[in-house]
């Protein structure tokens, strides 16, 4: 099947190093493992190619300079241009990530524009609300009405969690088409780290030994990480905290950048502990299965507060085979399995948290449990293979 990627948020580079990047890359290297043939036109590109992406077929629309509402106007333009790209091209299916002001979808249903090509819609997050909460939206009225026109017009939308669900129903989208298909992860890019004093004569793992450190080094220590972006909901100042209250000798490994990183560089010295945490800043993708075999102990610990998300970083965590400390908020305990795989904390308690990283900490066969169940569901459950088609079949049941 030829099938067109579309990806007109700007925000987001098909080749970029952050969480909704990754999320891109594995969904189209997923439909390309399965025979299909995938073409992508986007907005952004960014630099960091994987060389098992080297050959893709990018078509890039370059947005103008100028302010928020001509950025707005701008995509809006690039959608009716990419649409119209698509039909003359003859791609037999449109799978695109929801982005704001973009109705491309909707132009490539419409019979008037040409033979209609179906389309799959990924709903990530409520985009609107997002907007309006943590920037700004200048023309909110073309930003609804774009949504509701896409949400009506795919023949599949798929959200990553139930609350996203609900609220794409509530924007118009037909009950009957709407599925919740959370993230999942390529468990042949994550894999659990090799047992320690095995042979590890590997180029790839001299790049994990260059990462993690030596082997001695992580025997002295049991080392707790994070992946993902620095940002207030992601509780990355709740997970320094917790570790300035542990007894144990844990150290923290941080992988990611954003907006928080030198906030949180500052709290780690007010609390004593910077020569205990490393924070790498931005990391390739293909640099996080070395980082994570790095790690004894992985943490989601989102605060309280309202979570729509599929945390990419939690199927991650159990691809690579590690004991996993979360939040129990959203769908967390459920992937989570409600502790089989992992310990939950109440969101916020920082006390909890710490206490959960010293219970760990201190029972390695705890964690080697943990860590051996975490890998099997990710096998059995959460590859993104299996996730996609799964979408697949749903929607040639639809086009029926």
């Amino acid at each position: 099947m030829r099938i067109a990627y579309i990806l007109l948020d700007p925000g987001i580079g098909v080749f970029g190093t952050k969480g909704a990047s990754v999320h891109v890359q594995e969904v189209i290297l997923a439909l390309r493992a399965d025979g299909h043939d995938v073409t992508v036109f986007c907005t952004r590109v960014d630099e960091h190619v994987p060389a098992d992406l080297s050959d893709l077929e990018v078509r890039r629309h370059r947005l103008p300079k100028g302010t928020g509402a001509e950025r707005e106007q701008a995509v809006a333009t690039a959608a009716g241009e990419i649409a119209a790209a698509i039909t003359a091209g003859g791609f037999d299916l449109a799978y695109e990530r929801y982005s704001l002001f973009s109705d491309a979808l909707a132009r490539l249903a419409d019979p008037a524009a040409g033979p209609p090509v179906p389309g799959i819609l990924e709903v990530n997050a409520p985009l609107i609300e997002e907007q309006r909460r943590h920037r700004h939206l200048h023309d909110e009225s073309a930003a609804l009405g774009a949504t509701r026109a896409q949400l009506q017009a795919a023949q599949v939308v798929s959200c990553v969690s139930p609350a996203v669900a609900a609220w794409s129903r509530g924007q118009g989208a037909e009950p009957d088409r709407v599925v919740v298909t959370p993230n999942g992860v390529n468990t042949a890019r994550i894999t659990p780290r090799p047992h320690r004093g095995a042979d590890l004569g590997t180029a790839g793992t001299a790049r994990t030994a260059d990462i993690a450190g030596t082997a001695d080094e992580a025997d002295a220590t049991v080392t707790v990480g994070f992946v993902g972006t620095l940002k207030p909901w992601h509780g990355t100042d709740l997970l320094l905290r917790a570790l300035a209250r542990t007894h144990g000798d844990l150290r923290l490994d941080i992988c990611g950048t954003g907006p928080q990183q030198e906030e949180l560089e500052q709290l780690a010295a007010e609390l004593g502990i910077a020569d205990r945490v490393l924070l790498r800043g931005a990391v390739a993708p293909e640099l996080v299965p070395a980082v994570l075999h790095g790690l004894d102990i992985a943490v989601a610990p989102y605060p309280a507060g309202e979570h729509y998300f599929s945390p990419l970083k939690v199927y991650e965590y159990l691809a690579a085979g590690l004991p996993v400390v979360a939040s129990a908020i959203g769908t967390i305990p459920e992937v989570l399995r409600d502790g089989e795989l992992g310990m939950l904390v109440e969101p916020g308690d920082i006390d909890a948290l710490a206490a959960a990283l010293d219970t760990l900490a201190a029972d390695p066969a705890r964690r080697d449990r943990l860590g051996r169940a975490a890998r099997e569901a990710a096998l059995a459950e959460h590859d993104w293979r299996s996730r996609c088609r799964g979408l697949l079949a749903r929607m040639e049941v639809t086009v029926r």
